[in-house]
């Protein structure tokens, strides 16, 4: 095994209770020319889970989204939907993404403009030719989605509906095919604030009602608190810790958890930490932690012994406790 192998590690985002695996990525690299904007990510979600996975703008999050809907051809790496590999032939990506949706952040970009509601979400039906009754199905989606009754909306177009109701209509596209995944980038993102927590309310009951797994991209750590059972924090294209939502939120354990948390009022309980140095570059990925140039703590100064290893030697992903993993050579239990 690699060193880049190592780092990335496998036990840092394994579900938690023994959950079964539901979406997996194992050793995942998605490159675009000489950026690593995945770079070797292990992460799992686990049957009926919600992860978060944060981080900031060009972290790689939405690209590790992608990968894992079989959006992108990644450069090494696998993904896994339950024990089985992603096939990346016609059928076999036609009868994947059947099983495992994804959830836009932009409710009005996602929908056509010339398409009744009714349409939108039977497409996907005629896309997979699902058979049965279709009204039915519609009707089905769009109620779980919490469009009821769901004829007064049948024949309604995207311009005549709030947010809300658009971002509803683009969650009952993706549950008309009755997926046991759902891939949600910023769900709530473009919408109102007295809409934004409806929106995560339906994510929490369509989970309980269903079992449904949900993978929730987002930057806001506020979200992640308020909805995921598991937290994975993402920089430069690895995930850098992970854990349960509770435990990373409130005992974060790396320093860019920390930066990223200290001004989030819903969950910061410290003083802001200000992040210096350029925004991260997927092209140049420094050696040794890629966190370094940016890390308060070294900053700070620490053992000369573990400034040498955070200048050479990319810390692997390591059990801090109770499901809790993080990738930091400050966090590295000393050696004997």
């Amino acid at each position: 095994m690699t060193e880049d192998a190592r780092a990335a590690g496998t036990a840092g985002a394994a579900p938690d209770g023994g959950r079964p695996v539901a979406l997996a990525a194992r050793g995942l690299h998605v490159r675009f020319g000489a950026a690593r904007a995945v770079d070797g990510v292990e992460l799992e979600v686990g049957a009926g889970e919600i992860v978060a996975l944060v981080g900031e703008s060009g972290c790689g999050k939405t690209t590790l989204a992608r990968g894992l809907l079989g959006l992108v051809r990644p450069a090494g790496g696998t993904v896994e939907h339950g024990s089985r590999p992603l096939v990346r032939t016609k059928a076999g990506l036609k009868e994947f993404r059947r099983h495992v949706q994804l959830v836009l952040q932009d409710p009005t970009g996602s929908l056509n403009p010339r398409h009744t509601v009714y349409e939108a979400v039977a497409e996907g039906l005629r896309v997979h030719r699902v058979e049965g009754d279709e009204w039915e199905r519609v009707a089905g989606a769009l109620s779980r989605a919490g469009l009821r009754p769901p004829e007064r909306f049948f024949l309604r177009r995207p311009h005549e509906l709030s947010g809300g109701q658009r971002q509803r209509v683009v969650i009952a596209g993706a549950l008309v095919l009755e997926p046991d995944v759902l891939v949600a980038d910023e769900p709530v993102s473009s919408l109102d604030a007295s809409v934004r927590g409806e929106i995560l309310a339906l994510l929490l009951r369509l989970r309980a009602e269903l079992g449904l797994s949900v993978l929730v991209v987002t930057h806001d750590l506020g979200l992640a608190w308020n909805i995921a059972d598991r937290v994975a924090v993402m920089y430069l294209g690895r995930i850098v810790e992970t854990g349960p939502a509770a435990d990373v939120l409130l005992s974060p354990r790396h320093p860019y958890t920390k930066a990223l948390l200290s001004v989030v009022p819903e969950v910061g309980r410290m003083e802001p930490v200000l992040l210096t140095g350029e925004a991260p570059d997927p092209s140049r990925i420094p050696a040794g932690c890629r966190f370094r140039p940016r890390c308060p703590a070294y900053a700070a100064g620490v053992p000369a012994d573990v400034a040498a290893r955070c200048e050479t030697v990319s810390p692997a992903v390591l059990p801090a406790g109770d499901g809790h993993h993080t990738a930091c050579h400050l966090t590295e239990p000393a050696a004997p």
